[in-house]
């Protein structure tokens, strides 16, 4: 029996009320894994309508429907982990809308089974 491919990206309860929270301010944004430079690799929050996809950039899924990227050399590291949104006390990146919030989003990983991996994939572990 073929298993269902899992999530590339979940959150814990305490992000998914952190987006809300931004949500009352900014209705529509998105998030993207940064993969470093100024802010390091924190998880990025960005009004929709103001922050450019690349055209490498991976769209890991959705949650409470806040679209979640990551550029596509960094998801060549983390494809067989699972990207799980949390957050965490803290300042947020100077570009990032969870700044000035005293709460930061920070991303945290979970390896994919082999399982999970072949689901994924499409093939046999």
């Amino acid at each position: 029996m073929k298993q269902n491919p899992p999530p590339r990206v979940t959150a814990t309860e305490a992000a998914r009320a952190f987006l809300a929270e931004i949500r009352q301010d900014h209705p529509h944004i998105l998030i993207h894994q940064s993969g470093g430079c100024c802010d390091g690799s924190s998880p990025m929050c960005y009004p929709a309508a103001e922050f450019r996809i690349g055209d490498s950039d991976v769209k890991l899924g959705e949650i409470d429907g806040v679209c979640i990227y990551i550029s596509g050399p960094q998801f060549e590291a983390w494809r067989h982990t699972q990207l799980v949104l949390d957050v965490v006390p803290g300042r947020g990146g100077m570009f990032s809308l969870d700044n000035g919030r005293e709460r930061r989003f920070l991303a945290r990983a979970r390896a994919f089974s082999a399982e999970e991996v072949a689901a994924l994939d499409g093939e046999a572990p």
